[in-house]
């Protein structure tokens, strides 16, 4: 797809890292699919990934947790 910032780019699979703050808590996922612009690295994240960050969170943040960083991994 092009990118729809630079509009020069077209985007490729890889991965981005991704900080959330939700309430009390910053969390950091890394090495999570995306699609990057090969011109200026914007990325995005399709819908399914990021309802599963989401979701993530707000467990994390149920959970009392400040700080969370984690490597992304996909849900069963």
């Amino acid at each position: 797809m092009k990118c729809v910032i630079c509009k020069y780019g077209e985007t490729v699979e890889g991965f981005a890292t991704v900080t959330l703050e939700c309430g009390g808590l910053t969390q950091v996922v890394k090495k999570v699919p995306a699609r990057v612009c090969q011109n200026c690295g914007e990325q995005y994240i399709d819908d399914t990934v990021a309802g599963e960050l989401f979701s993530i969170a707000d467990a994390a943040a149920k959970s009392g947790a400040e700080v969370d960083v984690r490597h992304y991994l996909k849900a069963a």
